[in-house]
């Protein structure tokens, strides 16, 4: 590795660093802001919503912005510089009205810097010969820190003051992004013909339904977890544990999967993450005590971790490679967009008519269909593959 080479890969992981920092404060602690700002759980679970559905615009906006003018650094720049001012707006606003349209237009800029940042880093980490997850586990690390630091902190000053810590991080982000290394942009636009070709595919089709349904299932968790906890009695420090507790537990396993998946075929561990999924959903569930639903938190690494490192893999195998760019965006819409819409839509009614417990089962729920699925879709691979190999 040559000395370029190293400060390349030192900005960009102190860079992804700090913007998981920010989106663990945002993840973990925005729904006990709304909540100090006296929004009832079923406003929160829409404003929770708000975010996958403008992200559905934002991400293909700005990768066709960024593909266009062959930079990504520069579109970051627009995008962080955008979310550090959104978010001093943001502070200033109390009124449930005025919170929607601000909180769009943070939601604008927010989302699709993460996509771009793996996009950055893939192209980066490829042209040294090296693994993204090198790059890619130093995010996890800061979400980790990030949640066990400000969760302390939040805990100790109250919810109220989690605007000014993202105002704070957004600003670190922004000054760190200015030391990366610009590359041109790899991302494709989304071409509606390959979305065509892509749409043809009954194993592609089969696989994007079961995702989403494992999808909504884990957005459930992840909205809703923080509220769970201060519902239960548990402190806000509490809920930057638990979060804490997810971030840490994955980096092993995505270092394990990097070394060992290859040896094991995708779809029975997806169906394997679904069924696990299941087991801690119900376990949070039955849970009445905020430290034991803090410590489901731990059962991240094997389904989430799984679930995020196998279906990648998957999809580059099975998608044609012309397609691929298109089958990717599809796939991040399907995971964070309608998954984050739909979760939002029905967590925030369920959590305050009927309380955690029916949210997690309802989540439980969903996964147990993805499980169904995932199995019939091995089945379904199995036989076709059998199919071809008797053909004379």
């Amino acid at each position: 590795m040559t000395s370029q080479h190293r400060r390349e890969t030192t900005a960009l992981r102190a860079y992804s660093f700090a913007i998981f920092m920010t989106s663990a404060v945002i993840i973990s602690y925005m729904p006990l802001y709304f909540k100090s700002l006296g929004f009832s759980s079923t406003q929160i679970g829409f404003l929770y919503s708000l975010g996958p559905l403008i992200s559905i615009v934002s991400n293909f906006m700005w990768g066709v912005t960024s593909d266009r003018m062959q930079t990504i650094k520069k579109v970051l720049l627009i995008l962080l510089a955008a979310q550090t001012a959104m978010t001093l707006l943001l502070g200033l606003a109390s009124s449930y009205g005025a919170v929607i349209v601000l909180l769009c237009a943070f939601n604008f800029f927010f989302y699709p810097i993460y996509p771009l940042t793996d996009s950055l880093s893939i192209v980066t980490t490829q042209m040294q010969g090296r693994s993204f997850i090198g790059i890619r586990v130093f995010g996890s690390i800061g979400f980790a820190v990030s949640a066990l630091v400000f969760g302390f902190l939040i805990g100790k000053l109250g919810a109220s003051y989690t605007i000014y810590v993202v105002f704070g991080l957004s600003l670190l982000s922004l000054a760190l992004a200015f030391t990366v290394a610009d590359k041109r942009a790899s991302v494709k636009k989304m071409e509606f013909g390959g979305l065509w070709n892509i749409l043809k595919q009954r194993e592609v089709m089969m696989f994007l339904l079961c995702a989403l349904l494992l999808a909504v299932a884990h957005r459930l968790n992840e909205a809703f977890l923080g509220l769970s906890i201060v519902m239960l009695g548990g402190s806000e420090s509490l809920v930057g544990y638990a979060w804490m507790i997810s971030a840490v537990s994955e980096i092993p396993m995505f270092f394990l999967l990097n070394a060992y998946g290859e040896r094991f075929k995708e779809l029975p561990l997806l169906a394997l993450s679904a069924v696990l999924y299941v087991i801690r959903l119900l376990l949070a569930g039955l849970i009445q005590n905020p430290l034991w639903l803090m410590s489901t938190q731990l059962l991240h690494s094997i389904t989430f971790a799984i679930f995020y490192f196998v279906a990648v893999r998957y999809l580059n195998r099975v998608i044609p490679e012309e397609y691929r760019a298109t089958g990717m965006a599809i796939y991040t819409i399907v995971w964070s967009s309608l998954a984050g819409l739909l979760s939002g839509t029905i967590g925030g009614p369920l959590l305050q008519s009927y309380g955690k417990d029916i949210v997690y089962f309802v989540a439980a729920c969903f996964a147990a269909s993805a499980f169904v699925g995932f199995t019939l879709l091995t089945w379904y691979s199995a036989r076709s593959n059998r199919g071809l190999h008797s053909r004379p």
